[in-house]
């Protein structure tokens, strides 16, 4: 019978948990915070009988750490549908069962929910535990991968299409007269849905690395309105993969303490008299070919996005050789205003952009913390005079809010630029 020791060992991250008795798996979980999960089930164990039960029969409890919630997610739903755990009763009521169904020998495949795991021809994901779970994910794939879930072909373009969640639309590749466009259009339709497939398989990292090349790709052919697009995609996905919640009883565990105490914990070796972080500032430079270009300051106050403090600056320097000099004036116009100091500042950008921060703020005789969030793969350059990279586990809630500012950042900025490239446009 398993007792609350078992929950010492247990860490304040994102994974999947197992009871198990004689190593037959009894109950499967997941949470965003394995230790406050496990606990809450100790608790319930007093006053309900299953949970009662639970405790009773297992002589052991697992746990598997997981990048984000939703590869617990997909790691819960194998191994409830692998080994049918007998606790884990309402995926033991066919009726309940629900999948993601991919009709993958159609011509064009469609996607949706469905209670039924029989159909040859077609690949399923679950069992999910609710139409909300399933929803969510789909709706937020959707606006990463464009796919179609209508049923049946039709002459006419599907609502989605028109709102750029189903491109090509398959009901569009049909009806065109051109041979050469169809197989073109509906091979980029497949490719689709293939990307689909590998996300739910939780290979998300393939998905992104092609999505970068993408970008790339785009923005050396100078296609800057379809690289905003897929900017914005990307953007999108790694929100989803690192802050999306599909559990309700998740979502009033408040992460922000949390969040902060680890970041303290990663950096205060490295700043000794960072002790507290309350106020966090990022900065972001946003152009296309130096045109337009503006700059975003997002902040995080007690661990939590506080928009009301974000500034934007438009560049006004006419000819910046570089985001290094953009920088420059955007750290200059921010401290020569009376805002609150940050605690911590981090900047978008890898060693360059750290030695550039590290010696503006030694000319404006700002003795600040700083930080630089690198890319492919995401890692933290700490800002000494000899930088020092940093690579915390993807789950750390520390890390995951550096990210999740950075993120922000690029949202704000973008949407800034966008908006002056509009106006210029229309003059």
């Amino acid at each position: 019978m398993l007792n609350k020791e078992i929950v010492k060992n247990i860490p304040n991250l994102i994974g999947v948990y197992l009871f198990k008795s004689k190593g037959k798996i009894l109950y499967v979980g997941k949470s965003i915070n394995l230790k406050a999960r496990i606990s809450s089930h100790l608790e319930n164990a007093k006053i309900d009988l299953k949970e009662n039960a639970i405790f009773r029969n297992s002589d052991r409890a697992e746990y598997i750490l997981c990048e984000s919630e939703f590869k617990a997610l997909l790691l819960e739903s194998k191994l409830i549908q692998e080994h049918h755990p007998i606790y884990n009763v309402r995926w033991r009521d066919d009726k309940s069962y629900l999948y993601i169904k991919i009709t993958y020998r159609d011509d064009y495949p469609k996607i949706y929910s469905t209670r039924k795991e029989r159909q040859k021809g077609s690949v399923y994901f679950g069992p999910f535990s609710s139409t909300r779970e399933v929803e969510n994910i789909l709706a937020e794939i959707r606006r990463v991968i464009p796919y179609c879930s209508q049923k049946k072909l039709s002459k006419r373009a599907c609502f989605y299409s028109k709102i750029k969640l189903c491109l090509p639309c398959p009901n569009v590749i049909s009806s065109l007269a051109d041979r050469m466009e169809m197989i073109k259009q509906k091979r980029e339709y497949r490719s689709n849905i293939r990307k689909i497939i590998r996300i739910l398989k939780g290979e998300t990292e393939i998905v992104l690395k092609f999505l970068y090349k993408n970008l790339r790709d785009l923005i050396k052919t100078q296609k800057y309105e379809e690289a905003l697009i897929i900017r914005n995609r990307i953007n999108r996905f790694e929100h989803f993969l690192q802050e999306k919640s599909f559990d309700s009883q998740e979502v009033e565990y408040n992460q922000s303490t949390k969040a902060i105490e680890s970041l303290t914990s990663l950096l205060v070796k490295f700043f000794p008299k960072l002790t507290t972080i309350n106020r966090i500032e990022c900065y972001d430079i946003s152009n296309l070919g130096f045109t337009n270009a503006t700059a975003s300051m997002t902040v995080v106050t007690d661990g939590l996005i506080d928009k009301a403090q974000y500034r934007k600056f438009k560049i006004r320097n006419k000819r910046p050789r570089s985001d290094f000099e953009m920088l420059k004036e955007v750290l200059k116009r921010r401290f020569n205003n009376d805002w609150p100091t940050p605690d911590l500042i981090v900047v978008d950008g890898g060693r360059p952009q750290v030695h550039t921060m590290f010696l503006l703020l030694y000319e404006l005789k700002k003795s600040i913390p700083f930080i630089g969030i690198a890319k492919h793969p995401d890692r933290l350059i700490v800002g000494l005079n000899e930088p020092v990279t940093l690579r915390p586990a993807l789950n750390d809630l520390g890390f995951n809010l550096v990210r999740r500012i950075r993120d922000e950042s690029h949202r704000f900025a973008r949407k800034y630029h966008l908006m002056l490239r509009s106006q210029a446009q229309l003059k």
